[in-house]
């Protein structure tokens, strides 16, 4: 019913604000042909510009010469984006009464056999899809900033998903270098985004109360837990840590630290006097670099860790050397 991944040549991108222009930057550079819609004024003229910083990154990773890669296709509408697509990303804001619409739309003009996949962080499928009617071709596709970079794309679908329509977006997404999580359950906020939720509610907290500055809370980060994260997530991390008797050693010396008041659950109030600490002492660590000079750092830092981890064939690191190999057969590189 659905296309294959090797059939799939022509990949719609409905919004294409940070997360859409990723998209379609990944979906390029692996040479699938993009048909871009977004209703803003300059939204052409961005696209254009995050699709050219983002190439000095994804060509050290997979390197494509410029024959190889997709044509961009800026339309006027989305039924002119989605009627001959084999694919379809829909990244528009993360409302409902945007979204849906949004979907009913694309669902009306769309081929019957493209699968639509959105890209919100936390929506829940079966809301989105309740309007649709083909709702068996709808599909969560959650990815991560830069879109064009990092490989994690968590996948789900709602009440009335096929689950084929699930596991072709998967082998879709595999086949543009990504890594599919297939979420087991329709939760709200996925997975992902539930542990980075209670991290960033843990940050406000230190803020607000003056205990670390944002800096500082960064640093926490970057120099400690950041870099075992990037190898080994926080399950693996522990299980060293309890030594020889692993996770039950772990458990058992640190699992009576869970009853400490270390850690809130609740957020704190987000007061005018809190956004300003926020915005000021981020604006103070950003000072001296202009956005797009701190996207090509990110960037270059990101493939630095990720070509390191590929030289153990590890984490990430696995990943864009499996993209590497279904590129350079696909382009015939």
């Amino acid at each position: 019913m659905y296309l294959g991944k090797n059939e799939i040549k022509t990949v719609a991108i409905i919004g294409t604000g940070v997360i859409g222009a990723g998209w379609a930057a990944r979906c390029l550079h692996r040479g699938v042909d993009v048909c871009a819609y977004d209703p803003g004024a300059d939204a052409e003229a961005l696209l254009r510009e995050v699709v050219e910083n983002s190439e000095q990154a994804m060509e050290k990773i997979v390197d494509v010469p410029d024959a190889k890669k997709g044509k961009l296709t800026f339309v006027k509408s989305i039924k002119e984006a989605v009627e001959n697509a084999d694919y379809i990303q829909e990244s528009v804001p993360e409302v409902e009464t945007i979204k849906i619409p949004t979907l009913n739309e694309i669902d009306k003009y769309a081929k019957a056999n493209a699968i639509i996949g959105t890209s919100t962080s936390g929506l829940l499928p079966s809301r989105l899809q309740s309007e649709l009617k083909h709702p068996e071709r709808f599909v969560v596709a959650h990815p991560f900033n830069p879109v064009y970079l990092l490989p994690l794309v968590e996948v789900l679908g709602g009440e009335k998903t096929d689950k084929g329509a699930c596991d072709t977006a998967a082998d879709f997404y595999r086949s543009i270098g990504m890594k599919p999580l297939m979420v087991r359950k329709e939760i709200d906020g996925f997975v992902a985004d539930r542990l980075l939720e209670a991290l960033w509610r843990e940050i406000l907290h230190l803020v607000n109360d003056d205990v670390a500055t944002t800096q500082e809370i960064d640093d926490a980060i970057i120099y400690g837990a950041g870099l075992r994260w990037a190898i080994m997530g926080t399950n693996m991390t522990y299980y060293l840590a309890g030594g020889k008797n692993g996770m039950r050693h772990f458990m058992e010396q640190f699992g009576p630290a869970l009853k400490l008041p270390w850690a809130h659950v609740e957020a704190p109030e987000l007061t005018d006097e809190l956004i300003d600490k926020m915005v000021d002492q981020t604006a103070e660590q950003g000072a001296g670099k202009n956005l797009r000079e701190w996207e090509q750092l990110r960037d270059n830092c990101l493939v630095s860790i990720m070509k390191a981890l590929s030289e153990f064939d590890h984490g990430a690191g696995k990943i864009i050397k499996e993209d590497l190999a279904i590129q350079t057969e696909k382009l015939g590189l």
